[in-house]
């Protein structure tokens, strides 16, 4: 069983070329990062051994290059280790780690004008995230690169979404939404007796009960 990043790169290797580990990198740079990550490279050399060893790719060719770039190509077992992995179950669940969010959900500690300045900031950084995913949607289209066309824009969905979310956030703040309630005590222990739909209570919240 590989890791998500060693499938990733397996994945990577399924379009017919042979690739380098460079070649790898400049590619989840530009394309993966959007709906996945893009390894380090130093992760994406381990994992290519890794899966070498297993026999899913190949290498092609002498090594290329004063650094040394050795070129690699999937093999039938791989598209098929490939090919099982895109359809086994469960899908693990998506996780999400959002800096900008978690500083605005504590935003009521620092000044307005700083929450204003983390909005902004963000904001910026969506609508340029949201210009790069749209240029390479539109690459992938013309290079008849298939799925990867339609999951980019379902990335600039996404990150379309993402602008405009910001920007209501920001037009909250200005209309002087309330930052925090008066008794914030009580608002912690409300919080802590409603558990999401769908989840079990934490021990805090059955004390609560």
């Amino acid at each position: 069983m590989l890791s998500a990043t060693g499938y990733a790169v397996l994945g990577l290797l399924s379009f017919g070329e042979a690739l380098s580990g460079y070649d790898l990198k400049r590619w989840a740079d530009h394309s993966l990062r959007y709906y996945f990550a893009s390894p380090a490279q130093s992760a994406i050399y381990t994992e290519l051994r890794r899966i070498e060893e297993l026999g899913l790719v190949e290498a092609v060719g002498a090594v290329e290059g004063p650094r040394g770039r050795q070129r690699y190509r999937i093999t039938e077992s791989g598209r098929a280790a490939l090919a099982a992995w895109v359809g086994s179950e469960p899908t693990p669940p998506t996780m999400i780690k959002d800096h900008a969010l978690l500083k605005l959900a504590i935003g009521h500690v620092a000044s307005p004008d700083t929450v204003r300045a983390v909005i902004a900031a963000e904001q910026a950084a969506a609508q340029a995230l949201l210009e790069q995913v749209r240029y390479s949607a539109t690459r992938a289209e013309v290079a008849g690169l298939g799925y990867v066309g339609l999951v980019e824009r379902c990335c600039e969905r996404l990150a379309a979404a993402r602008v405009e979310a910001f920007r209501d956030l920001a037009d909250a703040l200005a209309e002087g939404v309330a930052p925090l309630p008066d008794d914030a005590d009580d608002t912690a222990r409300w919080a802590l007796r409603r558990p999401a739909p769908g989840q079990r209570p934490t021990e805090a919240q059955e004390r609560q009960q």
